[in-house]
């Protein structure tokens, strides 16, 4: 039994919830959980199977009279968003997840817990586990590094997997069923600058934005939250209108799919403004924080001195910067005519860092609408190219169309009406599921989507609503007992 989770109910989902967390799972770097969930399919004596990419597949013969059921595959991805307080220290390559409990609420000390999608896999594995369930055919598929870029999905090959109904349970709200999900592209930015020798007579400042709350660029994109870089950004270019001010360096974000929730810039001022540069840091945390009042209550916009770089950036380089970063959209772009408050398309200014003679910048368009993902990656490429940046491209991912018609979907409705006696919600979502991936390689596959509640996904702020994860084991239970007979 787990020694902090194991006492929830249902134990063997906590449980292996609770060993999961003990093992490093950054993206791109998913050997040791990997291995965790394949010793756990062979101890149980199921098939597996691994492809070339590194995706598991374990699959577990029908419970006896369900074995003319549809198979039903039970997809999660076993990467994490590692994410972490500046002064937190942990190293996600090495370091075990420390879940803890805070009320109805399992959460991670300083960093993000990995319940995206940590919960879906432990979910996984105990139906895996359980012998005392009624279920057709199964076969779990655990991908790798969906959070990067969803490449564990697109490397699938035809014909590996078996199901008819894939059940995705990479979702955030219980009682909310998901038929359909956003595509999406990144858009990277290089900019080029020539070093030159910082001036003499300067002091040198970090400028830092802390204290947002971030959270997952598809989910939490129309919430109205901070973006650490637009904020910063803001700063060095208002004060730079009309007095001197030199940048050396500029870092923020870490992840392309998350809101940016710190950033940082050393910056040059002339000795003789260091008190007027101070005062106009300090009016400015006040505009912004009345601004993001309700938002982002714990925004704080400070300075600091700092040791004296050798270097700053050349004038001409830092202006086009500067006008780049305000200029280039960031946040909802579109919402849906045909599915009440739903984002249809959105960009994310996600990371920003400073490399040598290089600052790169990371954006993160989506859209349920693929021309739209067009549109609005040539929008922010404008913007962009005008500044002089050279651009470069992710590979892109594609949608998942909504089949209010799926015979999964009227499995689940019936289901969920007859535990609770009413209708579940059913909804697209603006976030990048693996469905659309796997719909695309697998067309004749039924899916959906759900999950326990969850909120500040990719955030340190994430935390798993305790008193959820029953229900969503029983959902799944429940539905897998009456999974359709073939045809």
């Amino acid at each position: 039994m787990g020694e902090i989770l194991g006492h929830l109910k249902p134990s063997l989902v906590w449980n292996h919830f609770e060993e999961i967390c003990k093992y490093p799972r950054p993206s791109k770097k998913e050997e040791k959980i990997a291995q965790y969930v394949v010793s756990v399919g062979k101890r149980l004596g199921l098939e597996v199977e691994k492809d070339k990419f590194g995706n598991i597949l374990i699959r577990k013969p029908a419970t006896p009279g369900m074995e003319n059921r549809k198979t039903v595959t039970l997809q999660s991805h076993i990467d994490m968003v590692c994410e972490k307080n500046r002064d937190v220290e942990h190293d996600f390559d090495n370091d075990p997840i420390q879940p803890y409990i805070d009320g109805d609420w399992v959460k991670a000390k300083g960093t993000t817990l990995g319940a995206d999608n940590g919960i879906g896999v432990a979910a996984a594995l105990a139906v895996l586990e359980s012998n005392d369930l009624q279920h057709g055919p199964i076969e779990a598929l655990f991908t790798l590094d969906e959070e990067t870029g969803l490449t564990g999905a697109s490397s699938l090959k035809k014909g590996w997997l078996k199901g008819d109904i894939l059940i995705n349970m990479d979702s955030e709200e219980l009682g909310t069923l998901y038929i359909g999900c956003a595509g999406g592209k990144n858009t990277q930015a290089e900019f080029k600058f020539k070093p030159e020798k910082s001036p003499r007579n300067y002091v040198a400042f970090e400028a830092k934005v802390a204290g947002l709350k971030g959270g997952h660029s598809g989910l939490e994109i129309h919430v109205g939250r901070g973006n650490a870089i637009k904020i910063l950004n803001r700063l060095l270019w208002t004060y730079s209108r009309d007095k001197k001010l030199r940048l050396a360096k500029i870092e923020g974000g870490n992840k392309h799919n998350a809101i940016p929730r710190e950033a940082f810039a050393v910056v040059l001022v002339p000795k003789a403004d260091e008190k007027k540069f101070k005062k106009f840091v300090a009016e400015y945390n006040a505009t912004v924080k009345e601004e993001y009042a309700t938002a982002e209550p714990d925004l704080s916009v400070s300075v600091e001195k700092h040791e004296m770089p050798d270097k700053v950036m050349d004038e001409k380089s830092q202006a086009k910067l500067l006008n780049a970063l305000y200029a280039v959209p960031h946040g909802v772009i579109k919402m849906s005519a045909d599915i009440p408050e739903l984002v249809e398309t959105s960009t994310n200014l996600a990371t920003i860092v400073t490399d040598g003679k290089f600052v790169n910048i990371v954006t993160s368009q989506r859209s349920s609408v693929a021309s739209e993902i067009k549109d609005i990656t040539n929008m922010v490429s404008a913007v962009f190219e005008l500044a002089g940046a050279e651009l470069s491209y992710g590979d892109g991912y594609p949608g998942w169309k909504p089949d209010v018609h799926s015979e999964i979907l009227q499995v689940f409705k019936s289901t969920f009406a007859n535990m609770y006696g009413k209708e579940p919600e059913v909804k697209a979502i603006h976030a990048g599921l693996e469905c659309g991936i796997i719909k695309e390689k697998y067309p004749q596959m039924d899916m959906i989507s759900f999950g326990p509640t969850m909120f500040g996904v990719h955030s340190p702020d994430e935390r798993l609503q305790i008193s959820t994860v029953p229900e969503f084991w029983n959902q799944l239970v429940n539905v897998l007992k009456n999974i359709p007979v073939k045809s």
